[in-house]
């Protein structure tokens, strides 16, 4: 079974073939295939290769969905002083599934 480290969006990813992960906005369309190219890692069972600090691999992703995550609140309170305010915010985020390693 083929394993790969990724980069992207400054956290990293550990994926398998078909695997389907959110991450930081990604330039594209949906249906659009990409290649990620920050590979740190890469083992098919047997061999196992690091990056120091990248490998020049490619991993072929497919981009399903271009969305925005649940809304989280957000509070500020101080007490004694009347003070609070209340915001929202939502997230922006790129579905992938992982088509090759």
């Amino acid at each position: 079974m083929k394993l790969a480290v990724i980069r992207t969006g400054s956290k990293q990813y550990k994926v398998k073939e078909g695997d389907k992960i959110k991450v930081e906005k990604i330039k594209g369309d949906e249906g659009s295939k990409i290649e990620l190219d920050d590979v740190l890692l890469l083992s098919d069972g047997d061999k196992v290769e690091v990056g120091t600090p990248k490998l020049d691999k490619k991993i072929a992703a497919t981009i399903l969905k271009q969305s925005r995550a649940r809304k989280i609140r957000v509070v500020k309170y101080k007490a004694k002083t009347r003070y609070h305010k209340a915001y929202g915010h939502r997230q922006h985020f790129t579905e992938l599934e992982i088509n090759k390693i």
